[in-house]
């Protein structure tokens, strides 16, 4: 197939899309050329179906290559190594809206590789990959039910735009990444200064008008280029096998699913599907093969027979697995100050979630250095989620943090963002961390509420608490018939058709996060399930705020205070001193404070001990002082020469103490009346504009009477002759 070009003018920057000539081996690939943003999207399945697997093998992964910014990489190897948490949470991004996208029961391994080849900062690259692979799929021979498309929103000065540049976003009170279909939108991310319900449900559906156009742009390419998709054969379950585990064992499992308890209600399901696997266990099978399958399919039933009672539950009864209403959410406890040696601590509980968070306060240079293709070098607060598998009772993997935690921890990151007071106002470096010790449901939501009250027991001045509520939805398609519920649990997230996070203070939403598994979410559902969860961080907050009303006056006795001042630029040279020797003896001599200095003279010092800061400030502000006219000072005599003496005023600085301005009296001689090491009070007279020093001890002495009484009798005659 030649090469063919697409093009479009989409809010006044244009997008070309060019196919037929790069990467033609992938079952489908495009160009995506946005301003000078350029991003190569290929699309591959395999022609079988992936034998033995329960779930769709969808990966999509966003490739940042450093040249696209003219970087070379960090690191010993100077070649791009693991994703940067940009390129996970790009990848994540994409990855969910186009997954529900696809037919139940396709199994069949597909790859999506979006490789940012150019980028303009102006120009998105993540939703030039969001499009790409959309399109490369659309183009492809892989059966796929979109297109869809994503666009940025923005407000400024109340008004809605679309795919904001850097520094329009600087200006911006919502950050808005959604996604979606040209029928509904089926992806939201969203960050924002505690702005309204409606100004967010705004934005929603501001973006999705766009999302349109950029849908009808990619059907009409993939109506001209498309290959014509592969045949498929779906996976379903053995009609026999489902006959005979629904007529033994459906009662008995949707009756354990109304049990409360979370382990006791899923131990008892585990029971019966274990029961259910004996019996089928127990028949003839012609190869060992056919009887492992029939085995997951009983236990894939049983799970679907679960899932289609706590659907019915919601749907047709409104009651819920654990007996709760709609809106109602988990019995609440918030704590503070568990851990005595940290700088912040808090443990939030909802039901039979729980989550620790620590805060930590460091100096300026503990930013974390930043090595993507953005324009982001470093970053002051770090909110990090860890969630190891005892928190669910489980065995498994421990080590680095996955695509969950990096996600999880970026949603928490974003609500608590909005509300941490500026570097002027708290110069330090802010990571919290969220230890998930018991989880069922909605975990991320309570590292917000935790990692809320652990800032405040670290003294860190936030402008609001922040609580976050995850509402879900149980969906019958075919009737529109929905339920929207408040505080879902692991099995209505499980089983649910969306899972929408909504973190917020009381005056408005900081962050935003919501996946579906439907088609899409309609403007209702949406403003419903807004208002409802706006009620449920009104609760949460007022348990939190029963724990601690408001931030620390201080950080605690653990956290490093600090001291700030200015110096002249000028003098950083001096503080700093040849290879850094000067800096490294203030910070040697004075217990090993932290000292950071900006370019344009902000010096910050970091220690425990107010003592030892307060010994580097007097340190470092003693190497950048200059005298100045008037100044008085207890000095050294340090030299003598015939025509006076020169006296050391402060390290560094020595004036001239002239011979006429020692005394009142005449003297003849230096030596008769000071001697090298002798102290002299001493005032600055003049400073040169060679920044040469004169000092006098004359002008600070009383004068002799004799002298007074000779000047007044020079006023007197002087007087007198003006009157003749």
């Amino acid at each position: 197939m030649a090469k063919q070009e697409f093009r479009l003018d989409f809010c006044g920057r244009g997008i070309t899309v060019e196919t037929g000539e790069i990467a033609k081996q992938a079952g489908g690939s495009v160009l995506v050329r946005y301003g000078d943003t350029v991003v190569l999207s290929a699309a591959t399945a395999s022609k079988q179906a992936k034998e033995g697997i329960d779930f769709f093998p969808l990966t999509v992964s966003f490739e940042e290559k450093l040249y696209s910014v003219g970087k070379i990489p960090g690191g010993f190897l100077r070649r791009e190594g693991r994703p940067s948490e940009h390129a996970t949470l790009t990848a994540r991004m994409i990855d969910r809206p186009i997954r529900p996208l696809f037919a139940d029961g396709f199994r069949n391994e597909v790859q999506v590789v979006n490789t940012v080849l150019s980028v303009d900062q102006d120009c998105s690259t993540e939703m030039a990959a969001m499009f790409g692979a959309s399109l490369a799929l659309c183009v492809s021979d892989i059966p796929f039910n979109g297109p869809i498309a994503g666009v940025i929103v923005g407000r400024i000065n109340g008004e809605y735009v679309i795919n904001p540049t850097p520094a329009q976003m600087e200006e911006s009170d919502i950050h808005l990444t959604v996604a979606g279909t040209k029928y509904a939108v089926n992806m939201v991310e969203a960050g924002a200064k505690e702005v309204s319900e409606e100004a967010m449900l705004g934005a929603i559906m501001f973006g999705h008008e766009h999302i349109k156009q950029l849908v009808a742009f990619q059907e009409e390419i993939a109506a001209v280029v498309g290959k014509e998709k592969m045949e498929v054969k779906l996976y379903t379950v053995d009609e026999a096998i489902d006959t005979e585990v629904r007529k033994d064992y459906e009662q008995a499992i949707r009756e354990a699913v109304s049990i409360e308890k979370k382990l006791e209600r899923y131990g008892k399901i585990d029971e019966l599907t274990e029961a259910a696997v004996a019996q089928f266990e127990a028949k003839e099978y012609a190869s060992e093969a056919d009887k492992n399958k029939a085995i997951k399919q009983v236990k894939e039933i049983c799970h679907g027979i679960e899932a289609d009672e706590v659907r019915r539950l919601i749907i047709e009864d409104k009651v819920r697995p654990d007996g709760r209403k709609i809106d109602e959410i988990r019995p609440l406890d918030s704590q503070v100050d568990l851990l005595p040696r940290v700088h912040g601590s808090a443990m939030f509980t909802r039901g039979e979630t729980q989550v620790l968070s620590v805060t930590t306060l460091g100096a300026m240079n503990d930013n974390q250095i930043i090595d993507d293709v953005t324009e982001v070098e470093s970053k002051r607060f770090m909110h990090h989620y860890n969630f190891p598998p005892y928190s669910v009772g489980e065995t498994g993997r421990m080590g680095s943090p996955g695509r969950r935690e990096i996600g999880h921890g970026a949603l928490g990151e974003r609500a608590l963002a909005q509300v941490l007071p500026s570097v002027e106002e708290f110069p330090y470096t802010i990571r919290t961390v969220a230890e998930v010790l018991e989880s069922n449901g909605s975990s991320s939501q309570a590292s917000i509420c935790a990692g809320t009250m652990s800032l405040m027991a670290a003294g860190v001045p936030i402008k609001a608490p922040v609580a976050g509520i995850a509402m879900g939805l149980i969906m019958d398609e075919s009737s529109s018939n929905y339920t929207v519920l408040t505080d879902i649990q692991g099995m209505e997230d499980h089983f649910g058709d969306m899972d929408f996070k909504v973190a917020g203070t009381s005056e408005g939403i900081t962050a935003l996060q919501m996946d579906i598994k439907v088609t899409g979410i309609t403007e209702d559902i949406f403003r419903e399930a807004l208002a409802q969860a706006k009620v449920a961080r009104g609760q949460i907050l007022e348990n939190m705020l029963a724990a601690i009303s408001e931030p620390r006056a201080d950080v605690g006795k653990y956290a490093p205070k600090l001291e700030q001042f200015y110096i002249d630029p000028e003098k950083i040279r001096e503080v700093i001193g040849p290879n850094g020797k000067m800096i490294n003896k203030i910070i040697e001599e004075c217990d090993d404070v932290k000292i950071d200095i900006e370019d344009d003279g902000h010096v910050i010092i970091y220690h425990m001990d107010r003592t030892a800061i307060n010994k580097a400030a007097d340190m470092i502000r003693g190497i950048v002082k200059v005298a100045e006219v008037g100044d008085i000072y207890d000095a050294t005599v340090v030299r003598i020469e015939k025509f006076g003496a020169f006296v050391n005023l402060f390290p560094g600085t020595d004036g001239l103490l002239h011979i006429s301005k020692i005394s009142h009296e005449r003297v003849e001689k230096v030596e008769d009346v000071l001697k090298i090491g002798d102290t002299i009070k001493v005032k600055v007279m003049e400073i040169d504009d060679r920044g040469r020093v004169n000092v006098s001890a004359k002008a600070l002495l009383p004068r002799p009477e004799h002298k007074k009484q000779e000047t007044k009798e020079a006023a007197n005659t002087a007087e007198e002759k003006t009157e003749e």
